[in-house]
């Protein structure tokens, strides 16, 4: 035996704070709790608990790509999003907890037939069918490797009859009308990409930026949506925190009303909602 459970967490996270990872001990943890298959709150309790070489090394081979800045949910093969685990690959965006906010403002309301654009991994239309079980919804990607990921967490998820999957440019390939219409589109700006964090060019380039000035996709869907909306549905983004005012302006001039931009968790703009006139 290399030792106890708290001694492998302990040398992990010296590994990856010697590597100069933001958050050492919590990857440590998620990491050593995907190989021995328990929640990451479990290891306290079997911290004394001997552990196998065997389970040692695969941690470390594991932490070896987390050292790399592969994403962790690459690593362990999804991750946890409003509850419920979410298969993601290198196909698809990582769902990020601040796309909860879009989440927790459309549940705030009633709503039988959702589209979602680029919907990626499907995290955002297959919670809210999941949260609304009389709900219908599609989704719609450009990339046909993301549907299949969106597929999959649909059918692991029990919502596979109640949602269909289009290979679609935006609103291209769409028919009907929906009262609810979501998207989080790739906003970052071309010029912003060399400075982010280096997990994400683990990430679909497509699903982040529109290699422009990150506002491309706002326009094509605020342009588009009246055209897909019932009178009263709504129709909800995630934005960057510096677009709030710029997407609101898109909205209102497609002849949105009611339009709000709405903070996430840490007071940043997350959320821009706008409504279609019922007259």
């Amino acid at each position: 035996m290399s030792g106890t459970v708290q001694q492998g967490l302990t040398a992990l996270s010296r590994y990856f704070r010697k590597a100069g990872l933001d958050t050492p001990l919590t990857d440590a943890r998620r990491l050593l709790a995907h190989v021995l298959k328990v929640d990451p709150g479990r290891l306290i309790v079997i911290a004394e608990d001997p552990l196998p070489d065997a389970d040692l090394e695969r941690a470390f081979i594991l932490a070896a790509r987390r050292k790399d800045r592969r994403p962790m949910s690459h690593i362990l093969g999804g991750r946890m999003f409003y509850g419920r685990w979410f298969e993601v690959t290198a196909d698809v965006l990582d769902p990020r907890p601040e796309t909860e906010t879009l989440i927790e403002a459309a549940l705030k309301q009633p709503y039988s037939e959702v589209l979602d654009l680029g919907t990626g991994s499907g995290a955002i239309i297959v919670t809210l069918l999941a949260e609304r079980p009389q709900a219908t919804g599609v989704g719609t990607d450009l990339s046909a490797a993301a549907l299949k990921v969106a597929d999959r967490n649909a059918r692991a998820l029990q919502v596979a009859d109640r949602v269909v999957f289009l290979e679609s440019d935006w609103f291209a390939a769409v028919g009907g009308k929906f009262d609810l219409i979501v998207s989080n589109p790739p906003y970052i700006a071309q010029s912003e990409m060399e400075t982010l964090a280096p997990e994400l060019a683990f990430e679909p380039r497509q699903a982040l930026t529109d290699e422009g000035d990150g506002l491309s996709a706002y326009r094509t869907i605020a342009g588009g949506a009246p055209t897909h909306l019932v009178p009263g549905g709504r129709l909800m983004v995630e934005i960057g925190p510096t677009q709030g005012v710029d997407v609101a302006e898109m909205f209102r001039a497609a002849g949105l009303e009611n339009v709000t931009v709405l903070p996430d968790l840490d007071g940043r703009d997350r959320v821009v909602v706008g409504e279609m006139p019922r007259d």
